[in-house]
C-alpha cells in the first residue's frame, strides 16, 4: 500500500543580526589617495587624447567712425557692410576678395554699384559675409555696398535704381512638404 507523504512544514528561517565587526568590515571602502605627480600626469594624458579644437582669431571690427554702414541679404546670406574714405581696397571677411569669392564674375557683381558711380578709388569697402553659398552671398554683398553707395549721396539713387541694386530680391527655399519628395514635386502615380 501506497502511503500518503505528510507535506514538510516550512519553518521560517530566524533571521539574525550580523555582529558590529561584519557590518564594519562591509561598510570599509577603499580609498587611494593621488599624490599630485600622479594628478599631473594623468590631466597631461587626458589632454593629449581629446584634441582641443583650433579656433581661428578673428580681428575686432577696426572700422573709423565716420564710416558708412548697410546691410544686404540674399537667400541665406546676411551681409554687413562698411564703406570709409581710402584708396580703393576692398576686404571680403578679411581676405582678398577675388581669393574668397573664387571667381571675378561675382567680384565685378560685389562691385558694381561702386563702378556706376565712379567711386572705386575713392573708398575703401570692408564686408563681412555669412550664411548660404558664394553666389548668395555675393548678391547679398552687392545689395549692401549699393545701400552704402546710396546713403553717400542721394544723387545716386537714379543710377542704382535703374541697374536694379537697390531692390532686394527675396526668393528663398521652399521649404519641403510631407508627402512630397521636395517643395512641390509629387511621388509618381502608378495607376496599377
Amino acid at each position: 500500500m501506497t502511503e500518503k507523504k505528510k507535506p514538510k512544514k516550512v519553518t521560517a528561517k530566524k533571521t539574525t543580526k550580523p555582529s558590529a565587526e561584519k557590518k564594519a568590515a562591509v561598510k570599509k571602502k577603499i580609498v587611494v589617495k593621488k599624490s599630485p605627480k600622479n594628478l599631473e600626469t594623468s590631466t597631461k594624458a587626458a589632454s593629449t587624447k581629446v584634441p582641443e579644437k583650433v579656433v581661428k582669431k578673428i580681428e575686432p571690427i577696426k572700422v573709423l567712425d565716420d564710416a558708412i554702414y548697410a546691410t544686404g541679404r540674399r537667400k541665406e546670406s546676411t551681409a554687413k557692410v562698411w564703406i570709409f574714405k581710402g584708396t580703393g581696397v576692398v576686404k571680403i571677411n578679411h581676405s582678398d576678395p577675388l581669393q574668397y569669392l573664387s571667381s571675378q564674375r561675382l567680384l565685378d557683381k560685389v562691385l558694381t554699384p561702386m563702378n556706376l558711380v565712379s567711386l572705386t578709388g575713392k573708398y575703401d569697402v570692408r564686408i563681412d559675409v555669412t550664411g548660404g553659398g558664394l553666389t548668395g552671398q555675393a548678391e547679398a554683398a552687392t545689395l549692401g555696398v549699393a545701400r552704402a553707395v546710396l546713403s553717400i549721396s542721394e544723387d545716386f539713387r537714379s543710377v542704382l535704381r535703374e541697374n536694379g541694386l537697390l531692390t532686394q530680391d527675396r526668393r528663398e527655399k521652399e521649404r519641403k512638404k510631407y508627402g512630397k519628395r521636395g517643395a512641390r514635386k509629387s511621388p509618381q502615380f502608378r495607376k496599377r
